[in-house]
């Protein structure tokens, strides 16, 4: 309660500075959850306190600067990691890069778009896009589309509750479950279907 008070004071007395501050640092995976700032900040939208569009897009914009902070963290991270050696061998080789490389290039775009929409999955898909140096237009292009459908969802949410946007909070464990089922599933979908497409092509080559 104490932290949801602060965030909120946060925004009351900073605005959208406040919304932009808060959203890089929850983009760039600190505790600081979208689910209390966006629905809040359109709770103050409906009170005529901010303006909907400007609200999305600072919203969005602070979002794709944590993502960044992150993506860089994972890029220097892991260059870190395969110069790393333990007991005279590394900890990650090349070739197991370039294996992540190439699976991030076929399905990469994908999985950031979808892991915007999925709390937790959100923050954190930009470590691993930095560290296979997922191109940095199409993370953007991803990473912005999906922010935008988020924070517009949560805003509109709070926008539509009013004095109740609280109750956002109440039910976010249930969306938490139904997001993480949808991109457990859709993860699985994707392997399922590359797997299907080598053994075709492995028959394709006998015969």
């Amino acid at each position: 309660m104490h932290f949801t008070k602060n965030v909120t004071q946060t925004i009351s007395s900073w605005g959208y500075i406040g919304i932009f501050g808060l959203m890089v640092l929850e983009a760039s995976s600190l505790p600081i959850p979208s689910e209390i700032i966006l629905p809040f900040s359109g709770y103050l939208v409906s009170r005529e306190l901010l303006n909907l569009w400007a609200t999305i897009f600072i919203a969005t914009l602070g979002a794709t600067v944590g993502s960044f902070i992150d993506y860089y963290i994972g890029l220097k991270g892991y260059q870190a990691i395969t110069k790393y050696r333990l007991f005279g061998r590394s900890i990650c080789s090349e070739s197991q890069l370039q294996t992540a490389v190439n699976w991030f290039t076929r399905y990469g775009p994908m999985m950031v778009f979808a892991a915007r929409l999925v709390p937790v999955f959100r923050t954190i898909i930009s470590f691993p896009a930095g560290a296979v140096r997922m191109p940095l237009a199409k993370f953007a292009t991803y990473t912005i589309t999906g922010c935008v459908i988020w924070n517009t969802l949560l805003i509109y949410v709070g926008y539509y509750l009013g004095n109740n946007w609280t109750e956002v909070a109440d039910v976010a464990h249930y969306l938490v479950l139904i997001a993480v089922i949808a991109f457990v599933a859709l993860a699985a979908f994707l392997i399922i279907r590359r797997r299907r497409r080598i053994a075709a092509c492995q028959q394709s080559q006998k015969a």
